[in-house]
């Protein structure tokens, strides 16, 4: 939680030639060089002289930010670019590109059926993802009305409020019987993992991006193996996918940050948890 930055450059380090103070900068939740093996991969989050920003609280939810291996971590915002843009800005320091990457993962394309399970801003952010990536219909499995009503304007087609093995009923009548060809599992826990197996169609594709409260999951006859299903997904490549969809916030083409429902101050912070935690509130942006 609240590992995902925009902010404004102050001081860079003798090695860092990319960037100025002054620059405004998008800074994702894990850094990276930029030039291992992994990075040129597009594996990010594996950099081999890279890091995740731990401690959430401590590390980003601060007035200031030390970031390691700049050059090959932040992004630079264009210089004049509308306040109104900063939301959507934020989420592609994470959550947004979090759920992009469960998307990609997944392989979701046209004329395929998505299947997304969580309603929560990552859910919400795959939907619209999978919308961008032209999925024909997409499925969003969440019960909270406020939150399911901005996934059908993202471009969810069906909402599905059912759980358990009446949700997958439900999900598989819409699917004509077949299963999902993409399921996006955005939760993390055992039932939302239960769920997409029993879901997921034959020679399909779960991708999670909900980080797994568990450390065994089934992949046996029943659930993978028997369906040729391949189980993908992983903490997201933000900075792999950022410099390409930028260019979609700037023009207007997606406005994601429309999952912040709230704003509040840093010294307010506790109270932005409580909101969430009561689920009074979807996401809360911070500002120092």
């Amino acid at each position: 939680m609240g590992h995902e930055a925009i902010g404004v450059v102050e001081q860079i380090g003798d090695q860092v030639s990319t960037l100025a103070p002054g620059d405004t900068v998008i800074v994702p939740f894990a850094w990276s060089d930029g030039t291992c093996a992994f990075c040129r991969d597009g594996i990010t989050t594996s950099c081999v002289q890279g890091g995740f920003f731990d401690g959430a609280a401590s590390a980003m939810q601060a007035e200031k930010l030390r970031v390691p291996q700049a050059d090959g971590t932040v992004v630079v915002i264009p210089a004049g670019t509308d306040e109104a843009l900063m939301p959507s800005l934020l989420t592609l320091s994470d959550v947004y590109l979090t759920g992009y990457h469960a998307a990609a993962r997944g392989q979701v394309g046209p004329g395929k059926t998505v299947t997304v399970i969580g309603d929560g801003a990552v859910g919400l952010s795959a939907v619209l993802a999978s919308k961008q990536l032209g999925a024909e219909t997409i499925v969003l499995m969440g019960r909270h009305t406020g939150r399911t009503d901005l996934g059908t304007q993202f471009g969810a087609t069906h909402v599905v409020a059912e759980r358990g093995e009446e949700g997958i009923a439900k999900v598989m009548e819409i699917a004509g019987g077949e299963g999902s060809h993409v399921v996006l599992e955005a939760v993390g826990h055992m039932p939302a993992y239960e769920q997409a197996y029993g879901i997921v169609r034959p020679g399909g594709i779960i991708s999670r991006v909900g980080v797994p409260q568990y450390e065994h999951a089934p992949v046996g006859f029943g659930s993978l193996f028997g369906k040729n299903a391949t189980l993908t997904g992983g903490p997201a490549t933000v900075r792999a996918y950022l410099d390409s969809v930028l260019p979609q916030v700037l023009d207007g083409t997606i406005d994601p940050g429309r999952v912040f429902d709230r704003e509040l101050p840093l010294d307010d912070i506790a109270e932005g948890y409580r909101l969430m935690d009561s689920r009074e509130a979807l996401k809360v942006l911070i500002r120092p």
